[in-house]
């Protein structure tokens, strides 16, 4: 699995993830659906790794260029 997630991709989906969760713990989110949803968001973001961005072809971590090569 090459890492398709970057880095503010990242965060994102964890800030996300952690209001969800305490949406849901504090009964204002009622459907457990959310919790899934909170629990996809923390498992990409720690693996960098999005199924549905391969789908897309979409990423947004991008690679650092490469140097030159040296004579």
């Amino acid at each position: 699995m090459k890492k398709n997630v970057g880095t503010v991709d990242g965060l994102i989906r964890v800030i996300l993830a952690i209001v969800t969760i305490f949406l849901f713990y504090n009964k204002i989110l009622t459907d457990s659906l959310f919790m899934i949803i909170a629990v996809i968001l923390l498992l990409t973001s720690l693996t960098g790794f999005c199924p549905l961005y391969s789908l897309l072809g979409l990423k947004t971590k991008h690679e650092a260029p490469k140097e030159p090569a040296r004579s």
